[in-house]
């Protein structure tokens, strides 16, 4: 590998802490797939790949309110204990598992009050039962925004161009208020904030995760200095999210026009998924961004069992042409998705490798 592809790794330990070994899928208790290994994974191959690592640095639990509500951080960093505290492992359930949805539909036009219980506050911020909280997750899930802001801090500071920061567990999945889909804090939207607040006007994050970063999109949606762009399959293909990730979902208000989804239909494979990054790059530029986010998610690739996109080595290699090289924008690397133990190490040593790779230029036909 040469120097250019070589961008400095964020990553701690500790994200290994949060074991969801099982989950809750239509009723049916699953074996977990967003497992610690993820980590192991991709850190054996970005160290033979020769990719400096640093440690991420802690920050106050403060920072993380600047894109979530404090009740959604105090209920991640409390909600353990208060299950154990409750008496619901020892009646053997071992995780914080919500059965209980708030929703609007039941409401209706009456204002919820937040749930005394832990067994029902644990619906009111979790909008699956897929999402569990355990021991040491609370620790890993802020060992991930510690990643993603270090990172971020480094790209501020100008001490690089580009970090990558290897947070788990994921996080695009996180709304303002709510978590789910394997997701707890939104880390991308974390480190495009940090941007933000460290000088660049315009962000733009490009989310190429196998599916729909439902919370990056609902954090920006109506705001004009940070564009949201997702390639992903399409949820209406009967996929996660389901109900959002569509085409007609631009941004509302001042952010009108700064979201941009492109659903794929599944088999789509690497011309139509690369033709999406090319898409979303424009419009990044478009947006006059100064700063960029990319949400990596490895999961879009052919041997994931999260994805029928069958995407290559070689397709991820093109993605990082496009976004770090011929972007050329300060940019933080979040990890997101990627299941697949064998393949999800080179695949993401592939994208950020991709920086050194000479993208060939896009037609005529797609300007």
């Amino acid at each position: 590998m040469d120097a250019a592809s070589r961008i400095p790794v964020v990553w701690s330990e500790t994200t290994l802490a949060h074991r969801p070994d099982r989950e809750v899928w239509i009723g049916m208790p699953m074996d977990g797939s967003e497992l610690p290994e993820r980590v192991s994974a991709i850190e054996q191959t970005l160290r033979l790949a020769g990719h400096a690592f640093i440690e991420a640095t802690g920050h106050p639990v403060d920072a993380l309110s600047s894109v979530h509500s404090p009740d959604l951080v105090r209920h991640l960093s409390t909600g353990y204990d208060a299950w154990v505290d409750g008496g619901f492992v020892e009646h053997g359930q071992d995780r914080v598992v919500p059965y209980f949805f708030p929703t609007a539909a039941m409401l209706g036009p009456i204002s919820s009050t937040q749930a005394s219980s832990v067994h029902a506050r644990a619906g009111q911020f979790c909008y699956d039962t897929m999402t569990t909280l355990g021991p040491g997750s609370w620790e890993a899930i802020r060992a991930a925004a510690d990643c993603a802001l270090t990172a971020a801090g480094l790209v501020v500071a100008g001490q690089t161009r580009r970090a990558y920061a290897l947070c788990r567990p994921p996080g695009h999945h996180v709304t303002a208020d709510a978590f789910g889909g394997s997701c707890y804090l939104n880390n991308a939207a974390l480190a495009a904030q940090a941007l933000v607040d460290g000088g660049h006007e315009r962000v733009a994050i490009v989310d190429v995760d196998a599916h729909h970063g439902n919370g990056t999109a609902a954090i920006f949606y109506e705001r004009a200095d940070v564009f949201y762009g997702s390639v992903h399959v399409d949820p209406g293909a009967g996929w996660f999210p389901h109900v959002v990730g569509y085409a007609g979902e631009t941004g509302r208000g001042d952010g009108e026009n700064a979201t941009q989804n492109v659903p794929l239909a599944p088999g789509t494979g690497d011309a139509g998924f690369l033709d999406g990054v090319r898409r979303l790059a424009d419009s990044a530029r478009q947006h006059g961004s100064t700063a960029l986010v990319v949400s990596l998610g490895v999961d879009a690739a052919a041997d994931d069992p999260e994805s029928p996109l069958e995407v290559t080595r070689t397709g991820y290699s093109r993605a990082g042409a496009v976004l770090l090289r011929d972007l050329d924008l300060p940019t933080v690397v979040i990890q997101e998705g990627g299941y697949h133990l064998a393949t999800l190490g080179d695949l993401v040593a592939a994208f950020l490798g991709g920086s050194g790779y000479a993208s060939p230029k896009r037609s005529s036909a797609h300007a």
